[in-house]
């Protein structure tokens, strides 16, 4: 089964690839290595759940959010390595956590993009990663997520 099949299994569907929102490309491919630029969760060009962690945002709707941003950067990916049937292996990710100064789930926050590359990559899918608090994110996004994946 595809990853795309598996998406759908899921319910879920690969968005167009997130436009930059400054200087910079969603992804880039060196050797057998992308990396995509940080991703935020915009569905259709609008961001969803604008907040803060620990503020106006649950640990629920964040996880849905880092969500979010991991399928628009498995767009990105995809751009560049022609499809996700192509990727050997989720190495990294780095979740950005918009929160108050006394919020400590962020790991939490980004087991939404963590749970789905095991959903879909299984082992493959398995990756180092960071969940980082930080008090503001472009676009007052509550979440940002980046990935660097492997390419066969």
């Amino acid at each position: 089964m595809s990853i795309e099949e598996k998406l759908q299994e899921l319910g879920l569907s690969l968005p167009e690839v997130a436009p930059p929102v400054a200087a910079y490309i969603p992804a880039v491919k060196t050797d057998k290595i992308v990396y995509t630029a940080g991703q935020v969760a915009l569905v259709g060009g609008t961001l969803q759940y604008k907040g803060r962690l620990g503020e106006n945002i649950t640990v629920e709707q964040g996880y849905e959010a880092a969500k979010i941003c991991a399928l628009n950067a498995l767009a990105a990916l995809k751009s560049v390595a022609g499809s996700l049937d192509n990727v050997e292996r989720i190495v990294r990710i780095t979740g950005y956590v918009n929160s108050t100064n006394d919020f400590t789930d962020q790991p939490k926050v980004v087991n939404g993009a963590s749970e789905l590359m095991k959903n879909l990559f299984g082992d493959q899918g398995l990756h180092a990663r960071s969940a980082v608090g930080v008090n503001s994110l472009p676009l007052g996004a509550c979440v940002e997520v980046e990935l660097i994946a492997k390419i066969k």
